[in-house]
């Protein structure tokens, strides 16, 4: 089992100053699922209580050099602690910008086994290598014992089931603003109601018996089966417009624990240029994806991808 590759500039700064401190934000420790043309960081995908996120990155996006060898199909997965990650690579930059006498192939990361102080069994490591002209510096991030051949395929079927999208997406407002609104509703109650319209609105609601408090956002951009809006309905009051939306067929809705709303927005750290919201067939759980345009452009970067997946909870949790 081998891995090796060296990080591109535009990697160093997208994992470094974006995806890293987000993903961070989701969990501590999650899986990186490497295979020939993609690497993955996954969040809680073999555990359904919990946020699950998905980062996909085509390997040319992060890397080059980019070599891997397993007898699973070059495909390996091992748990990794993201804090630990995001130091070491912080703490060779800083030493790697200061010296200015690395040479051009610039830093490396590859899968090593050491053997650690006061320790006689090797363990593994994922190593960052900065190697320049008069010195070397090296740090070494240790990981869990790469996964199983059945272990990946798991990982890997979960990773497929969670790559099932909503018929209707609508576009969300403005990140910061939806982050500070929801900051406050979550000491108000801990469920949220969402509803999700095909013609492009978006409803938040948290009710205790003493308030209810809400906020809905309409017109929104929408992607997928969209609806026309109803001639009347107009002067109706959000809840009624909901209702009878749902009623057509024109609307979803979910309820999910509003902690779990509140931090599935910490990826605006990784400062997507949009975020959409959907919700699952069925009603299985509420999705949020982020998309990045190629810089410069309004083109979406499809090297790119980042989603959560929020559990539903049941109607009478709250």
């Amino acid at each position: 089992m081998k891995f090796k590759a060296f990080l591109t500039d535009n990697g160093i700064n997208l994992l470094e100053k974006r995806i890293l401190p987000a993903l961070d934000k989701m969990g501590k420790i999650c899986h990186l699922y490497f295979t020939r043309d993609h690497a993955f960081f996954l969040h809680n995908l073999l555990n359904a209580d919990g946020v699950q996120s998905v980062a996909q990155f085509k390997q040319q996006s992060l890397f080059h050099d980019y070599r891997i060898s397993s007898q699973n199909d070059d495909k390996i997965a091992f748990c990794i602690d993201l804090s630990l990650l995001h130091r070491a690579l912080r703490s060779i930059l800083a030493i790697y910008v200061e010296s200015r006498d690395f040479n051009s192939s610039g830093l490396q990361i590859k899968l090593v086994k050491k053997l650690p102080p006061h320790s006689t069994q090797p363990m593994p490591f994922l190593t960052f290598e900065a190697k320049g002209h008069k010195s070397a510096v090296v740090q070494d991030v240790p990981i869990s014992k790469p996964l199983s051949r059945a272990d990946v395929q798991e990982l890997q079927l979960a990773l497929e089931s969670a790559q099932e999208m909503p018929a209707t997406l609508v576009r969300a407002p403005e990140l910061n603003s939806l982050q500070n609104f929801v900051d406050r509703m979550k000491h108000v109650g801990e469920v949220m109601g969402v509803s999700i319209s095909k013609c492009g609105d978006l409803h938040l609601q948290i009710s205790t018996s003493l308030i209810t408090l809400g906020a809905e956002f309409r017109r929104l951009m929408v992607l997928g089966e969209r609806a026309d809006r109803v001639v009347g309905d107009e002067g109706l009051s959000a809840q009624t417009r909901i209702e009878r939306a749902v009623q057509r067929g024109d609307a979803m809705n979910v309820q999910v624990s509003v902690k779990h709303f509140f931090k599935s927005l910490q990826c605006s750290l990784a400062r997507p240029d949009a975020a959409f919201y959907g919700i699952a067939p069925q009603g299985a759980c509420l999705i949020v994806i982020f998309q990045f345009f190629v810089p410069g452009t309004r083109q979406t970067d499809k090297s790119i991808s980042l989603h959560c997946r929020l559990p539903v909870l049941d109607p009478g949790s709250n």
